[in-house]
C-alpha cells in the first residue's frame, strides 16, 4: 500500500506547476512485473510537465498520470492485490483512497476516474 502512495507522491512531484496546454491521460504501469515504465510522461513548455519523467512501479500496480489543465496534473494508482485505488493532484498535493469496484482492483479502477477523485472540479 505505501508502495502505491508513493509512486502516485513520486509522480506529483516530479512536475512543475508552470503551463498553458493540457497533455491528458497517459498509462504508464499496467499491472505487470517491478520496474521502470515503457512510457515517459510527456513534457512540454506549453503543458503542465515541464521535464519528462519516467515512473517506477511495483509489482501488479497500474498507474495513470492526467495533464487536465495548466495548473492541475492529477495521477491515480491501484495494486491488483489490493482493495483500494488512490488518487493525487497538485491542487494541495493531497492523496485520497477509495475502495475499489471488485474485492480487488482491476485496470479498471486506475483511469481518468481514479485519477480526478482527488481533484477538486473548478
Amino acid at each position: 500500500m505505501k508502495k502505491i502512495v508513493l509512486c502516485a507522491v513520486l509522480a506529483t512531484a516530479a512536475i512543475t506547476p508552470l503551463s498553458a496546454n493540457a497533455a491528458g491521460e497517459q498509462t504508464f504501469c499496467t499491472g505487470g512485473a517491478a520496474g521502470s515504465s515503457t512510457v515517459t510522461a510527456t513534457a512540454s513548455t506549453s503543458d503542465f510537465v515541464k521535464v519528462a519523467f519516467t515512473p517506477k512501479c511495483s509489482a501488479n500496480v497500474d498507474l495513470v498520470g492526467n495533464d487536465r489543465r495548466t495548473t492541475l496534473y492529477t495521477v491515480g494508482a491501484s495494486s491488483r492485490k489490493g482493495k483500494s485505488r488512490f488518487g493525487g493532484s497538485t491542487a494541495g498535493g493531497s492523496v485520497a483512497g477509495s475502495p475499489c469496484a471488485a474485492a480487488t482492483c482491476s485496470a479498471g479502477d486506475t483511469d481518468a476516474k481514479a485519477a480526478s477523485d482527488a481533484a477538486p472540479q473548478s
